[in-house]
């Protein structure tokens, strides 16, 4: 598809001209490199920007911890005051991870409708996938709902990094100050140390549950459930 210079981008009927191709079988394949390119080029974005919220949540954990252990006077609470901070980067990471999942759907619909069915026309499937994304590019929505995303996030990476706090939390008030009760070393800011005791427990067991919690599989794209092939192999085998 070629504009020439009498092309007006103002026209209404000129800027058609993408609806036309679409409907014309000889043009279609064209615009799909340019598309692809452009929505990959946009995942790779979105996953770095992902990526970028974990090394700051690990930058944080290190902080912390430097803060926390630097003496035996650093109070306990800096700990939980990053485990807080910790659940705020998880807050943001979820909304990034919808839209990168968001982004990846798109993506594995050109893959499966596109390239797929190019290298295997037997396998061809017929799905109004086209119908689908031309209403997600018109109306983009996110895929994935957020407990799944919670649940996901937490799994693989922030229940993790939460654990690092909560085990460095439980040696700060138990070993690290020789002689001093434990319940008075978590104690903090006049709030006595069994409420906070209590108070961290029941967040860690719901961030556990979150993340155990088995849901309906909505993200799109990823490895699950992927059968062995002659070229592939089967790490059940391993």
């Amino acid at each position: 598809m070629v504009l020439d210079d009498s092309f007006d981008p103002e026209d209404r009927d000129a800027r058609e001209v993408a609806g036309r191709a679409g409907r014309e079988r000889s043009e279609f394949p064209s615009l799909s490199p340019y598309y692809y390119r452009g929505e990959v080029a946009q995942l790779s974005t979105r996953l770095d920007r992902l990526d970028l919220a974990v090394d700051w949540a690990i930058a944080l954990i290190a902080a912390v911890l430097a803060l926390s252990f630097g003496s035996a006077d650093s109070p306990p609470y800096f700990l939980l005051l990053g485990t807080v901070a910790l659940l705020m980067f998880l807050a943001f990471d979820l909304r990034r991870y919808r839209a990168y999942d968001a982004t990846r759907s798109r993506v594995r619909m050109v893959e499966e409708n596109v390239f797929a069915n190019a290298f295997d026309p037997a396998g061809a499937t017929h799905r109004d996938s086209w119908k689908e994304l031309g209403d997600d590019l018109r109306r983009p929505t996110l895929k994935v709902p957020v407990r799944e995303a919670l649940s996901r996030r937490l799994k693989r990476v922030y229940f993790l990094l939460l654990a690092v706090l909560l085990l460095a939390w439980l040696f700060r008030i138990t070993l690290f100050v020789p002689g001093e009760y434990w319940l008075e070393t978590a104690a903090g800011s006049g709030v006595p140390g069994t409420i906070v005791v209590v108070a961290v427990g029941a967040i860690y067991l719901g961030a556990l549950a979150v993340a155990l919690w088995p849901t309906s599989r909505q993200a799109k794209g990823e490895f699950h459930g992927e059968e062995a092939g002659d070229w592939k192999r089967d790490e059940r085998e391993e």
